[in-house]
């Protein structure tokens, strides 16, 4: 029997620990699509442990990472959720101040589906969380 993910779940899990961040996602995904229920987790470790605690049918229909978080940046996160086969159908996005190539390249070898800038206005936020959204398997 295949493995049941929680790719019909409207969750959508935020690695993220800029409070102003968090903010700007809240409001730009109520006004674009009110249906996701999200959860931000402000360390790396306590992202992989959330989880970790999740039933299958659970697990989120999206990931997204910032790259530069407390205790594990993006990519080690997505290092240690490529040890478990249950989390590879997630879609998981980066995101980061940092438009190194070399991050980039990385983290998309690493299993991220895209690797976005952090935008610097409102109008470019609504245009990353539609990209965002759009890798969502929820919706």
């Amino acid at each position: 029997m295949p493995i049941k993910t929680g790719i019909n779940n409207r969750s959508i899990i935020f690695g993220e620990d800029d409070i102003d961040d968090i903010d700007l996602l809240r409001e730009i995904f109520a006004t674009i699509d009110n249906s996701f229920s999200l959860l931000f987790i402000d360390k790396g470790r306590a992202l992989i442990n959330t989880l970790e605690s999740l039933s299958d049918d659970e697990l989120p229909c999206l990931l997204v990472l910032d790259y530069n978080m407390p205790e594990l940046n993006g990519a080690e996160i997505l290092t240690e959720l490529k040890k478990q086969e249950r989390f590879s159908r997630i879609p998981k996005v980066i995101w980061s101040t940092s438009g190194s190539d070399t991050y980039k390249k990385k983290c998309l070898e690493l299993g991220a589906v895209d690797y976005l800038i952090k935008p610097v206005n409102v109008k470019d936020y609504k245009e990353t969380v539609r990209q965002m959204l759009s890798f969502s398997q929820g919706g």
